[in-house]
């Protein structure tokens, strides 16, 4: 038996895009649910650590949102599509002063003022921040909003599947993660906030939730994904202790005067600074030592450029044989800065590696290392309203793609959720009205869903799920990683076909309540769709381009530069089409034009 819920509005997802959608579509007269997989708080936006990427000025008061627009674009290698860019750098201000009223405590300037910090890709410093616990303060904020306002939140459920008739979507199926009983949340809008994809790979800052569950609700509903090649390695995860590889070092660390070395001791990213970035970037040791002291000028440190070419420039260090012992390289802020400054203001990292590696990084510096942390790729939505390719579903944050192009800059996720989030909840609501009087959602359709959500149940001896998920955590570490060739993608597509055939026979044992393979093997089958998507669009995708480079084809071309690569689900397979990158106005081209003179 199903329990029953009706709402306009059903949010799945509670982190930083999920829990703005819907306070602004309660805001907005919409009857709204919130639905996680975790506890409500226990989400990814609270590792997001250094801060809120707005141009409000308050360090460098010419920074505005055309310069935060240009720096967006570029570090994205212009495959963002330019309408999201603008309205992420025109309404980001707005979004952190919002978060102020709702109580937020940011870091102040000596005039009072929210701080902000550099960041990688930023000209100016502008990350709003919070010591290093940006994220956490976000979430706290929100999460304390959404309790205020009374929304209904359903904590520690999955959801297996969206809803749909001719109209358009009219719910989500899913089930209470500590019993298994099933529910059923019937509704015309649903807003996707259900983050990444990080635990498809072996090394990953991303926590047990990101499945990609998602983006493969988005597919198996009839919405379309867009450039899910670009996958990005975040450049500073722990390397050691192998209990906790791939756990997130903040790139404040490099925002607070962090250098990198490799084992030789050597500074050693002046040698991977790309001709496209030298013009703003330090030459010498000593003019980026001088820029730390006196920010009145703009070339940047090159540990501060964006994160793709630095873990690129990490990666390539490691396979030359300078690498730290345990495969990494050195990340050295204690000879940068004094301990009772780094205490301060990297509170959460010195507890971090005091904690988890018995390192104290006021005295000795961090084994550091690539990451997976973050996809670019996601649900093709509408800029201005976040709507999807099927009516009734939107989605906002990591989950939605376009907004980041090719790489994104540090920072820019929590202004994107912020922004998109309160788009995304808004225009759900609106499209909600009126809608919310239909048939309630037939029996047969509840029963085939639980009948599919219990199919585990029902084989014995099949396959481990945990055998399974390894499997394809090693392929697409190893084959779809950092540095990528055709005949190794090719290679892990037919891993992956071969690993879909034994998802088919997956089988669990017990009962239904407390029963983590029962959950795995639920998650399976959209690891294996988003992972699909990942290699084919890698495939397909002939050059190198922010998160995705090519050893085979190393550098960027005009023809791939319009272009984006767009997914969908026809018949159970992925299928890839080529898609123009929207044409930028004039007047925001011309700011690039600008730059150049």
């Amino acid at each position: 038996m199903t329990e029953r819920h009706f709402y306009d509005v059903v949010v799945i997802g509670a982190g930083g895009a999920g829990l703005r959608a819907a306070i602004e579509a309660h805001e907005s007269g919409a009857r709204t649910a919130v639905v996680c997989k975790s506890l409500l708080g226990k989400a990814h936006t609270v590792m997001a650590e250094g801060g809120i990427a707005a141009s409000m000025g308050n360090v460098y008061p010419e920074d505005n949102w055309k310069v935060h627009f240009r720096d967006t674009m570029r570090g994205g290698k212009m495959l963002n599509h330019w309408r999201m860019a603008q309205l992420h750098a025109q309404e980001a201000p707005d979004r952190v002063r919002e978060l102020e009223d709702w109580g937020a405590l940011f870091d102040r300037t000596p005039a009072g003022l929210i701080s902000q910090r550099d960041f990688g890709g930023h000209r100016f410093a502008r990350l709003a921040h919070v010591g290093d616990r940006t994220g956490l303060e976000l979430i706290r904020t929100l999460q304390q909003r959404v309790v205020q306002l009374g929304i209904d939140v359903f904590m520690e459920c999955t959801v297996t599947k969206l809803l749909t008739d001719d109209t358009g979507i009219t719910g989500a199926f899913g089930y209470r993660r500590q019993d298994g009983e099933f529910l059923s949340w019937q509704a015309p809008s649903v807003v996707l906030a259900t983050g990444g994809i990080g635990k498809s790979y072996v090394v990953t800052s991303n926590s047990w939730e990101y499945t990609g569950d998602g983006h493969s609700l988005a597919l198996q509903a009839g919405a379309t994904l867009v450039n899910m090649e670009f996958v990005q390695f975040h450049p500073t995860g722990m390397v050691w202790p192998i209990s906790v590889k791939g756990i997130l070092i903040t790139e404040s660390v490099r925002g607070e005067g962090g250098v990198l070395k490799n084992s030789d001791g050597k500074r050693f990213m002046f040698d991977y600074i790309p001709p496209y970035f030298a013009s703003e970037t330090a030459d010498t040791e000593e003019e980026a030592d001088r820029w730390y002291d006196d920010h009145t000028n703009n070339r940047r440190p090159p540990e501060l450029l964006p994160r793709d070419e630095v873990a690129r420039a990490i990666n390539s260090e490691v396979k030359a044989g300078r690498g730290s012992p345990h495969g990494g390289v050195f990340l050295d802020i204690a000879s940068r800065r004094s301990a009772a400054d780094i205490m301060k203001r990297l509170p959460s990292m010195y507890h971090q590696f005091k904690e988890l590696a018995e390192v104290d990084i006021t005295k000795e510096p961090m084994e550091v290392g690539p990451t997976c942390h973050y996809v670019m790729g996601g649900v093709e939505v509408d800029p201005d309203t976040a709507a999807a390719r099927i009516r009734g579903l939107y989605a906002a944050g990591e989950v939605a793609g376009g907004m980041h192009g090719s790489n994104r800059l540090g920072g820019n996720s929590l202004s994107d959720l912020l922004v998109f989030g309160r788009r995304a909840g808004g225009s759900a609501a609106e499209y909600a009205k009126g809608k919310s009087g239909g048939g309630r959602l037939s029996d047969e359709v509840l029963a085939e869903a639980e009948e599919h959500a219990l199919a585990p149940f029902s084989r014995r001896g099949g396959e481990n799920p945990y055998t399974v998920h390894r499997d394809l955590q090693e392929t697409m570490n190893e084959l779809v990683g950092i540095i990528r060739t055709a005949p190794e993608v090719q290679q892990a597509l037919d891993k992956i076909e071969a690993l879909k055939v034994r998802a088919t026979a997956l089988s669990v044992e017990g009962e239904r309540p407390y029963n983590p393979g029962w959950h795995l093997s639920l998650d399976l089958p959209n690891m294996l769709r988003v992972s699909e998507c990942i290699a084919r669009a890698a495939l397909e995708r002939e050059e190198s381009r922010g998160g995705h480079t090519r050893d085979d084809f190393p550098t960027p071309t005009a023809e791939w530069g319009g272009l984006n690569l767009i997914c969908s689900e026809q018949d159970g397979s992925i299928a890839l089409t080529r898609q123009a990158l929207p044409q930028m106005p004039d007047d925001l081209a011309e700011l690039f034009e600008e730059k150049k003179q």
